[in-house]
């Protein structure tokens, strides 16, 4: 069980920092807002995992805020981007 703890804390570190990358480098701001819900998705799948791996449901307040707040924010931006574009 350890090993796939660390496998899977290792591919999420490595998925983070990637897209972390292309907020930073992101040429258009809809592929900073692409990346930015990336990032929370992995936000959501490590804590995901930590609620797994300990057994407990206490973190599921915090799993149902992001996710909100993810698509609230991503089509926010995306109405704004639009906007702009017109």
């Amino acid at each position: 069980m350890t090993v796939v703890v660390i496998i899977v804390a290792v591919l999420l570190s490595i998925a983070a920092t990637l897209a972390l990358a292309r907020v930073v480098r992101g040429p258009a701001l809809l592929d900073r807002v692409v990346a930015a819900e990336v990032l929370i998705s992995i936000m959501i799948g490590a804590l995901g995992a930590e609620a797994a791996v300990n057994r407990h449901a206490t973190t599921l307040p915090i799993l149902l805020v992001l996710s909100s707040l993810g698509f609230v924010g991503s089509v926010a931006l995306v109405r704004f981007a639009a906007g702009e574009e017109a």
